[in-house]
Formats: C-alpha cells, structure tokens, sequence
C-alpha cells in the first residue's frame, strides 16, 4: 500500500495518508479552521485535534483564522452565546417597581431597566439599591413565568422573623453591573440535572423553562427544596414543568410541621437520581447545599456548575 495518496476535498486535491478521513485531511491542509467544541471540549478535527502535517501558510495559503476568531461552539439558540467573560458587561439603571412576598423566607423584587438586560439564564448580576450593600442575584421569571423583556426579576432570601421587605421601596433607583459567573444553562450534553434550595429556584427556574423550550426532548430532573415547607413558593413553576413532560420532579424540606404530603423531609442531596457521568448538573442555593451537590457530581465525574446564594 501506497505511503501517501491523493484525495479531493470541495473540488481541491490534497494529499494524505490512506486512512485518513476528509475531515482530518482538510484539517491538516489548512482547509478548516480549528474551532472549539462545545462546553469547551475540543472535538475531532477542532482546536483538539494532531497537529497539522504540513505547514499551514505553504504555497501562500490564508492562514486559518485563530481561536478567538471564531464563533464559540455548534450551541445553538439564545444561550448559544459567547461564554460570559467575553462579552462586554452591562451597566444597567431601572427602578424597582414590584416588591412581594413569595414564602416566610423568600421576597420577590421586580426592576423596570432603561435598557434590555442581556444575559443567559443562570448568570448573574450585582444589584445596588441605595442604602442597601450590594447583593449579587441571578435574573429570573415570576412563578408564572413571566416578564417583559426590559425587566429583571430576582428571588432573594430574607429573614422570616423580621420584615425583610421593608428595605425595599417601590420607586427605589437600581443599578446592575454584570452578567458574570459560570453557572449559565448551556444546551446540549447528558441528562440535566436541577437542584435548588429556597431562593435558589430563580436561578434554576430560569435554565429549567429555558431548557423545554430549547431542548423539549431534552431529559430532565429537578429536587427542590427549603428549610421550612413554607417557603416552597413554586408550585406553580413545578406544576407548568410537569405539564411540559418533566416527570421526576422533587420536593423536600428539612423542617416544618406543616409539610405537605408531597413533601420529602431532607435535604436536597438526599433527593437527587442517581447520578451519572453524562449527567449535566446546576445547583443553586446556600453554601452547604451547593458544596454537597458538587461532591456527589465528582464522585462520579459529572459536570456540576454552582451558583451561590448569598
């Protein structure tokens, strides 16, 4: 058998060794672009692949264009933009214009922006209120999931003893500066795996109903959870998801003697499926929550992306 032989790619001769599929032929040729694969995993032929067997600017050939030439990823749809830190961050000015109580726990602050926020679900965003230090919280939808496009909606957690919504004023001047973080909904990959714990659920809320419009096939799971059983202020999120075709949906708290029937006692960890190496996770909620999760992600090698609720 011949060491080298001829092959034509797009009506172009090149040579190549027998064996070689088109695709690393162009590749070594300088007729394709490495580009990055999705989640950052280099694909064959892209970015990851051998070197090229021949110089790539031979017989005055363009050179192919860089990495950060070219556009991230085969994701596709709005969350198939490039990853947060390479896009300009936002300043934004709004006003709060609604502020209610969701749970005991947990308020629900509505800003009316200037501008249209740009973001993916699961970003996040540093939000001043005068008065008031800043907080970084994560855009959401109300319960119902809606929200006009140049509104921000955020879930946060408040003291139930005290009246935490007294801090907040209809009226109130608000500044956001962001989006940043790396726990942003990203399409494709295994089954997605949802996890939140009180506040925690905007977050979640946002890559979940996101994902079934996206990703309608897309296998899902979700546990949710709060300290008091009280503060499982999503019903009616759980109830539009089930209806969408998620079917393994969990509910749980660690306290309450008004639980619900449907109602697990626990933690979230306690509640998750039984995690695989394919499986993409999101969790967001308090520091404990977030670090159990990620722990039983690793011990089985799956990808896990945290979002702090402070």
């Amino acid at each position: 058998m011949r060491a080298r032989c001829s092959l034509v790619v797009n009506g172009r001769a090149v040579r190549c060794s027998p064996g070689d599929t088109p695709l690393e032929a162009a590749v070594a040729e300088g007729m394709i672009a490495p580009v990055p694969g999705m989640h950052g995993v280099n694909m064959l032929g892209q970015g990851g692949a051998p070197a090229a067997r021949r110089s790539q600017g031979r017989r005055g050939r363009d050179a192919p264009a860089t990495l950060s030439d070219v556009p991230e990823g085969r994701e596709a749809g709005p969350a198939a933009r490039a990853a947060p830190q390479e896009r300009a961050r936002q300043n934004l000015k709004g006003t709060l214009t609604e502020v209610r109580r969701l749970g005991p726990g947990i308020l629900e602050l509505v800003a009316t922006l200037t501008r249209r926020p740009l973001h993916e679900p699961g970003e996040q965003y540093t939000v001043s209120l005068p008065g008031l230090p800043a907080m970084t919280l994560s855009p959401t939808l109300r319960t119902d999931g809606s929200a006009e496009i140049n509104e921000a909606v955020f879930h946060l957690p408040r003291d139930p003893d005290e009246d935490g919504a007294a801090a907040f004023v209809v009226g109130q001047d608000v500044r956001l500066k962001g989006p940043f973080g790396r726990g942003h909904y990203r399409p494709g990959g295994g089954r997605l795996v949802l996890a939140a714990t009180g506040a925690g659920f905007g977050p979640i809320w946002a890559i979940a109903r996101a994902a079934r419009y996206i990703e309608p096939e897309r296998d899902m799971a979700l546990a949710i959870g709060a300290r008091d059983a009280l503060d499982l202020y999503m019903r009616e999120s759980v109830e539009w998801l089930r209806g969408t075709g998620v079917g393994r949906i969990v509910l749980c708290a660690e306290r309450g003697r008004q639980r619900p029937p449907d109602v697990r006692p626990g933690p979230v960890g306690a509640h998750l499926p039984q995690l695989r190496a394919s499986d993409v996770i999101h969790v967001a909620g308090d520091i404990a929550t977030v670090g159990a999760v990620q722990a039983l992600a690793g011990a089985v090698g799956a990808r896990c992306y945290p979002i702090v609720v402070e």
